[in-house]
């Protein structure tokens, strides 16, 4: 400034000296002078920051939520939780998996060290409870989930049963006094399993027909397994579906489509040039995949003769084909005759979907199902159980099918549930899959992957920052979690990672000391974290301002307020 108290420099000059500088280094130069505060703010200034500092596309656009360049660079840097707060060392092997209760004053854990257990999610995080399962000849815990009230625990572990076969259980603990209300058995242990309303969950069972082929059974299960009278459900099949080539249906869990028409961020395809979009929608427009409702005529004529020319070309040596291709290509041919078509809905109304894992030409799970659940399929109201055996001779068929073209390791829902993310290790291009006991090699890059439910399209460029190691025979689950803003997941490379839903950008990095199996948002405050990994450990992050905040020293109470609270009767 002259002595007059005019500024030295134009504005349009401070401007350039500062477009030449950092982001501290803009701030710390608006503190000098007025001036320099007022172009320290400037919106083009901060729009030129914000894509340099975090390498976002020029064609991407500002979050619609946002009130300014200034306010957005600040949303990034200063309200992801990546600031580590706590270490909780109670477990004492892996810890496998997190979940929050809906309204986030409780989180639960689980972990090799076969016991659940329940926190206390205040300032310092502080264990309830923990329920051990080793009684009950568990091997270990691997997944919870609360009820939509915070009433009640589902937890999913890795039964020992007989002659040491392995099969899984879900357990439903009360949350008011932690007593055990039920056992659920769940084939394989890694179908999990979900709560499909407040009283009720979907467990699995499995039944082998062939060496290659079977079919899951995914059964509506109360709660309360306090049977009143013999006429009186606590277990319904829910939908019976064939496994084609050793594949088999695992981690199940339930979308609400009520929740679609008001997302939470909007993720637009259209927005993409020039990235194609995969479109999946499989199950209900081939004559294959849903055949003709006469089934027990037309059906049953169609699957005869098929299977009549097949058995001659093969006899006759006019075809070669191994035997898993012989027992596969049996196995479709009946199922056409043998598989409901999905139900029609009313379009106005909004049902929920059942997701879960499977595949068509491996046991390496490469696709996810949907399978739209209805209202009346919702209760285990109607014929008890043993009644209605005719319905046994049909499959059901599938409303869509997602093929990712690799192995999925990990899934989760939006809070809105309309956008599904997913982790995939991929094949490689091109790859053919000639042995359904041998997938292709998968790649050491974990791909996430975002589908939109509501209109069935793949959505925004793969996320790319965590790794895997594992093969495919030996891979496991690496659980994720999205926020309004933010997604989080585990991986095998000792870090926990986080992308900003918006942008496609990677965050933070969150070390660990081995693999980080899990992550979880509290569901009402996106700047806490946590992560769980095999080094027995939970950590608890939060943000760098609700830190400062929580760290801020609290101003004294004047005397007159001390003297008033002293003398209050």
């Amino acid at each position: 400034m002259d002595e007059g108290g005019m500024p030295l420099l134009p504005d349009s000059l401070i401007y350039q000296i500062f477009l030449s500088l950092g982001p501290a280094d803009v701030l710390a130069a608006g503190l000098v002078c007025r001036q320099w505060q007022a172009v320290s703010r400037d919106e083009f200034l901060w729009r030129e920051q914000f894509y340099r500092y975090y390498q976002v596309a020029r064609d991407v656009p500002r979050h619609p939520a946002a009130t300014s360049w200034y306010e957005e660079f600040r949303r990034l840097y200063d309200m992801v939780p990546c600031v580590e707060v706590q270490t909780l060392k109670e477990h004492t092997d892996q810890v496998l998996h997190l979940s929050f209760s809906h309204s986030g004053y409780q989180f639960a854990s689980c972990s090799k060290d076969c016991t659940v257990k329940i926190w206390n999610n205040d300032l310092t995080i502080s264990l309830l409870h923990s329920a051990d399962m080793r009684p009950y000849n568990w091997s270990y815990t691997q997944f919870s989930q609360f009820n939509q009230d915070d009433s009640l625990l589902l937890a999913s572990g890795v039964f020992l049963g007989p002659h040491n076969s392995s099969s899984g259980e879900i357990a439903v603990i009360s949350l008011d006094s932690f007593a055990l209300l039920s056992r659920v058995r769940n084939k394989p242990y890694d179908v999990f399993g979900c709560w499909l309303t407040e009283t009720s969950l979907i467990s699995g069972n499995l039944h082998r027909i062939g060496d290659i082929t079977s079919c899951s059974v995914l059964w509506l299960n109360n709660a309360f397994q306090d049977v009143e009278s013999e006429n009186v459900n606590v277990v319904k099949r829910l939908f019976k579906i064939q496994n084609l080539n050793a594949s088999t249906i695992r981690t199940v869990m339930v979308a609400d489509c009520s929740r679609f028409d008001s997302p939470d961020l909007l993720l637009d395809a259209g927005d993409q040039a020039g990235l194609p979009c995969r479109v999946f929608d499989l199950g209900g427009d081939s004559e294959e995949e849903v055949p003709d409702p006469g089934l027990h005529t037309s059906g049953s004529g169609r699957v005869k003769e098929g299977l009549r020319r097949m058995l001659d070309n093969v006899l006759d040596g006019h075809a070669q084909i191994t035997d898993c291709a012989l027992e596969t290509k049996v196995a479709e041919l009946l199922a056409q005759g043998h598989t409901k078509p999905p139900e029609c809905s009313d379009a106005n109304t909004r049902n929920k979907y059942l997701i879960f894992t499977t595949g068509c030409l491996t046991y390496s799970p490469h696709q996810i199902g949907i399978k739209q659940i209805l209202p009346h399929q919702m209760t285990t109201a109607g014929p008890v159980l043993g009644e209605g055996r005719g319905s046994d001779a049909f499959f059901d068929a599938l409303d869509h099918v997602i093929d990712v073209h690799g192995h999925i390791i990990g899934m989760g829902l939006s809070p809105d549930n309309r956008y599904l993310y997913v982790n995939s290790r991929a094949w490689p291009p091109g790859s053919v899959v000639a042995d359904p006991m041998q997938p292709p090699p998968i790649a050491e890059e974990i791909d996430l992957l975002v589908f939109d439910l509501k209109t069935m399209r793949e959505v925004k460029r793969a996320l790319r920052a965590h790794r895997a190691y594992t093969p495919n025979d030996e891979c496991f689950f690496i659980f994720l979690d999205v926020s309004r803003d933010f997604v989080a997941s585990g991986a095998e490379d000792r870090h926990g990672y986080i992308w900003d839903r918006h942008y496609n950008i990677c965050l933070a990095k969150l070390r660990h000391e081995d693999v980080v199996n899990s992550v979880a948002f509290s569901p009402q405050e996106q700047e806490l974290l946590l992560t769980a990994s095999d080094d027995a450990t939970i950590k608890a992050w939060r943000s760098p301002r609700t830190v400062r905040v929580l760290q801020a020293p609290r101003p004294r109470p004047r005397p007159f307020f001390s003297w008033f609270a002293s003398h209050r009767r």
